[in-house]
């Protein structure tokens, strides 16, 4: 099915909020998920650099990580509100218990679900993850990938991610779970 048919073909009913660790392609995936579906894509890490004119990293290192997790429950409690569309949120935002709920009340979470080999490749070489900044970058993914996993598990439904898969593909894939919640996203008649 081309792009086009895809947009005119399917109702999205509820915001879909991506979730999972960073580098599971949250971004990348949530964008040509978005263009497939012909909806909004929705960015709470850019909503949140933009509201505060700095980025994720400086604001954790000026207000700290406790002041970063309450900015980014606001934000995503209100782009939840104001649109209907493709949202990806920070690796750490599932983690809230608050978060949690309050995407599946308003919305459906979708885990990309990359195994920690994928996402060491996919970061190792990027300066921009504040909580990877420290002398055991692995280490560290390692630690929060083996703390999260628990958490993501929880999500409403689950995309397993290959790194043979290409972006559009991953896109495709989480439509093909989508599909099986008429609730969230309906082929028209």
């Amino acid at each position: 099915m081309a792009e086009g048919d895809l947009k005119n073909s399917l109702i999205l009913k509820k915001t879909v909020v991506l979730v999972g660790m960073m580098g599971a392609g949250k971004t990348a995936v949530g964008k040509a998920l978005a263009a497939q579906l012909g909806v909004p894509f929705l960015d709470s890490d850019a909503e949140i650099e933009r509201a505060a004119n700095m980025t994720i990293a400086e604001i954790f290192e000026r207000d700290g990580e406790p002041f970063f997790r309450q900015k980014e429950s606001q934000v995503i409690g209100r782009l939840l509100d104001e649109e209907r569309g493709i949202l990806s949120t920070g690796g750490g935002a599932f983690m809230s218990a608050e978060n949690r709920e309050m995407i599946s009340e308003r919305g459906v979470s979708v885990w990309l679900n990359a195994d920690l080999d994928l996402l060491w490749n996919r970061v190792k070489h990027k300066d921009t993850r504040p909580l990877l900044r420290g002398a055991d970058p692995y280490g560290t993914l390692k630690r929060l990938y083996e703390t999260r996993v628990p958490l993501y598990a929880r999500a409403d439904l689950n995309v397993r991610s290959d790194k043979t898969y290409s972006v559009d593909m991953m896109a495709k894939k989480v439509i093909e779970a989508l599909l099986q919640r008429p609730d969230v996203l309906e082929k028209k008649e």
